[in-house]
């Protein structure tokens, strides 16, 4: 049993959120067992949850809808597939796209054929169509044509699809949204928030596009036997854990984490007192240092098979693969508090990739002493923060000093630092950038430029008197209301804000993307520009039957 180290001993190994909460750290990060798949999957393991397709109703085409259901102690939540013929020029991975391969809706619950009729009648119109609350998530997805094609033939001729072109791909379908939280109908948050299992953050998309990933191979096995006949063979094993669920991502992401501070808070938070923990930890037990070289290894071979075209991550996975080189050469210190030494090695010669890379490492083998921190990842957003009104303009005037001292060195009358400006598209009511010296809109713009907001407060207090309430100073400019509750609420979620200029000319919102789905679990980040990128999700983790297997070993 590895002892937990107290509190006051743990806070002085916890990084500060001046060095946690820059974007390129942020953009930087990978995924650790504390992400949320990870956390979904070891609930399920933990809980002999079963597994079963009841409904496969897919013609020689591969039309049709189909039922994947997972059965836990309390409740079953069943994944109901539409499969599309969709026109190769029909195929977008735009928001805008109106039609794809598939899509799917994630129901609460065992669907019966009239649920099936009503959701088919809607589902594979996402956006124009409509949900109800017996849905937890709606999503679509497009083939990886190249590969799914490729799978499908290989398999149809009796033979397995080549390991390299799987490996550059990485999964056989991209999902390009994946929404939940009410949105078109759909069961708002508050109405499944106290469930155990779905309590940690965004489970239910996560299982949404867990079980979607048993359909994509499911559906290329179908059309390789429907074309091969008696020679086709089902996918290997082995060949079949490296793939994942594709998927594209864009702007709409990056705002939630400026929008939600104590959500992001408590993800940045519980992945900084786990690495505390483990950096207290007085020795390295033996068990725990082959666990280590072990994730080391599977690193290793994860940096090999990651590519990308963008110059930004290009240079990342060159840093990268010699500082998992490093490491291995360096090994685990020996001598008194090795995982602390080891990380101030790593801060001395290791890059941020390899920094951060270190982190998930660190975290993998010592499961016993973080894993129950995953039930500190939620936030109940709905109690609003209230402002304290009665706070001395001079007590506010220092916290905001203090803690958001970040921002109030910017000139934001130079355009390069006010180069940008967020909004939310009319047609797609999504969030969207526009460079505010050539585009019209800034009228629109979105509370997102912290920093800017941050040191307007910090000017209009200038003058005003030290010993009168906030309250008075409130009622008279309310237009920094949102900014005051933010200082505020920072005394009590220390990493909340990201420490950087979101509207200067060289922030890239792929930095900002790349932060949240490191929390989801998301791996081989490819960016396609500074807004977008393309990740794998659940590669080379469980399937269903496997999940099963392991929860009876």
């Amino acid at each position: 049993m590895i002892p937990t180290p107290l509190a006051a001993d743990v806070a002085a190994f916890r990084r500060p959120p001046e060095q946690v909460m820059r974007l390129a750290r942020l953009g930087s990060a990978h995924p650790t067992r504390l992400s949320f798949l990870r956390v979904l999957l070891r609930r399920m393991q933990a809980e002999r949850w079963t597994f079963d397709r009841p409904v496969w109703q897919i013609d020689s085409k591969g039309v049709g809808r189909a039922v994947y259901r997972a059965k836990g102690p309390e409740r079953t939540y069943s994944l109901i597939a539409f499969a599309h013929d969709l026109p190769d020029e029909m195929r977008s991975d735009r928001v805008i796209a109106t039609a794809w391969d598939a899509t799917f809706a994630l129901f609460d619950g065992t669907p019966t054929t009239v649920d099936l009729d009503r959701l088919q009648a809607n589902v594979p119109l996402q956006e124009a169509g409509r949900i109800t609350r017996s849905e937890l998530a709606l999503s679509r997805a497009n083939r990886s044509v190249r590969l799914f094609a490729h799978v499908v033939d290989r398999l149809a001729s009796g033979q397995q699809p080549d390991r390299a072109e799987i490996e550059a791909v990485g999964y056989l379908m991209r999902t390009t949204a994946v929404y939940g939280s009410g949105k078109f109908g759909a069961a708002d948050r508050a109405a499944i928030a106290e469930r155990p299992e779905l309590r940690a953050p965004f489970q239910a998309e996560m299982l949404s596009v867990w079980m979607t990933r048993s359909f994509t191979v499911d559906l290329v096995e179908h059309l390789a036997a429907v074309k091969g006949g008696g020679r086709a063979v089902r996918l290997d094993q082995d060949l079949r854990r490296s793939l994942g669920v594709g998927n594209s991502t864009g702007l709409g992401m990056a705002p939630f984490l400026i929008r939600h501070p104590t959500l992001l808070n408590n993800w940045m938070m519980v992945r900084e007192e786990a690495l505390a923990r483990i950096r207290a930890q007085p020795e390295a037990q033996p068990q725990a240092c082959a666990d280590f070289a072990s994730a080391l290894q599977d690193a290793i071979l994860n940096a090999q098979s990651w590519v990308s075209d963008h110059p930004v991550q290009v240079a990342k996975l060159s840093h990268l693969r010699a500082d998992l080189a490093r490491i291995a050469a360096q090994g685990v210190p020996s001598g008194a508090f090795p995982w602390n030494a080891l990380w101030f090695w790593a801060e001395a010669h290791l890059s941020l990739e390899g920094q951060e890379a270190l982190v998930s490492l660190m975290l993998e083998p010592h499961g016993a002493l973080v894993d129950g921190l995953s039930d500190c990842m939620d936030a109940d957003e709905a109690k609003a923060f209230a402002l304290d009104g009665s706070e001395t303009v001079a007590a506010f005037r220092a916290g905001l000093a203090e803690r958001y001292g970040w921002a109030l060195g910017t000139d934001y009358d130079a355009p390069q630092n006010t180069a940008w400006f967020w909004y939310v598209s009319e047609e797609k009511l999504e969030p969207r950038l526009g460079e505010r010296w050539q585009e019209d809109g800034a009228a629109l713009e979105l509370p997102i430029g912290i920093g800017r907001m941050a040191y307007a407060l910090h000017l209009a207090l200038v003058d005003w008197p030290g010993d009168q309430p906030l309250a008075r100073f409130l009622m008279a400019h309310p237009e920094h209301r949102l900014m005051a509750r933010r200082v505020q609420q920072s005394v009590r979620y220390p990493y909340m804000e990201i420490q950087d200029n979101l509207l200067a000319a060289d922030m890239m919102p792929i930095d900002i993307l790349r932060c949240k789905l490191a929390c989801f679990g998301a791996s081989h980040f490819d960016p396609r520009s500074d807004r977008w990128l393309r990740i794998s999700l659940f590669q080379g983790q469980p399937y269903p039957d496997e999940l099963a297997q392991k929860a009876t070993e």
